[in-house]
């Protein structure tokens, strides 16, 4: 499936704040001071690591938010795989804007760049299972449509996006509930038909109540790659599996091979390392305005 950037609308509030943060009070006094008004220079955005490129359009437009004249020309796509040294795009344009959108402009690549690299590492661990790996609600604050993005950049899928979407009934409401048949009804009962439920389930004796209740998906919790096998036989495709709890690349295969649809990874948004990308002036293609 081919991947679908996000429209302009959705991440230029984003990119713009995080430019007012960097520019306080009174700008760049540094690259002010330092560089001059009319100089043009050429950079390259170079990988240090190898990775997953995702936040092209941020990077891109954090620079053309600081000077509209600075054009950033991408010599790889978001999703794609690079290697140390390669040239991730070339900029163009006054030296000044550049360097006053770079940090901003590094920040949300690198960042959006190792959720996807992150993603493509797990992705690749459960090659030739069924399973498929998604994302969860915890998420930077205020960043969750680009870090979700970054998860589809790097070959997985989205979980719900937040709390109005999908019914997710967890340990608190279950408890708060009185049970698990209780939680469901209760739910099927105050949303609409087209909005899907799913529990999570600590055993399989909760499994069964589930089912028997009738849930669209069960979140199987913290299971042994085992009793994940039980749950999905006794599941019997009467809803969709979702594994969840302690998974990294190695503990993945032996979870996807359980036979689980699903496998829900929190870190991968929370935690991910960044992928290491610099902005590089190498001294060639500059002039100066007359």
């Amino acid at each position: 499936m081919s991947l679908s950037r996000l429209p302009m609308i959705m991440i230029e509030p984003l990119v713009r704040a995080a430019l007012l943060e960097d520019l306080g009070r009174a700008g760049d006094i540094t690259t002010d001071a330092i560089v001059p008004a009319g100089l043009t220079i050429a950079t390259s955005l170079v990988s240090r690591q190898p990775g997953v490129i995702a936040g092209l359009d941020l990077a891109a437009l954090a620079f053309k938010l600081i000077d509209p004249t600075i054009t950033l020309t991408e010599r790889r796509a978001e999703g794609d795989n690079v290697a140390p040294g390669d040239v991730v795009a070339m900029v163009r344009g006054p030296a000044r804007g550049m360097l006053t959108a770079e940090r901003v402009a590094l920040n949300f690549l690198s960042r959006l760049s190792g959720i996807a690299t992150a993603t493509a590492s797990i992705v690749e661990a459960i090659k030739g299972t069924r399973a498929s790996i998604v994302c969860t609600r915890k998420t930077t604050p205020g960043l969750r449509a680009i870090e979700k993005y970054a998860v589809r950049a790097g070959g997985g899928s989205n979980h719900r996006f937040g709390l109005d979407d999908a019914v997710l009934i967890k340990d608190n409401h279950v408890a708060i509930a009185g049970g698990i048949r209780p939680a469901i009804e209760r739910a099927r009962a105050g949303v609409g038909h087209l909005v899907k439920i799913e529990v999570e389930v600590d055993t399989l004796a909760q499994l069964e109540e589930a089912i028997a209740t009738g849930v669209d998906a069960v979140l199987l919790d913290n299971m042994s790659p085992d009793q994940l096998r039980e749950a999905v036989a006794l599941v019997a495709g009467r809803a969709i599996t979702e594994a969840s709890g302690r998974v990294t690349p190695q503990t993945a295969p032996s979870i996807a091979a359980s036979g689980v649809d699903l496998i829900s990874i929190g870190w991968l948004t929370h935690s991910a390392p960044i992928l290491d990308i610099g902005l590089d002036y190498s001294g060639e293609a500059q002039s100066e305005a007359r």
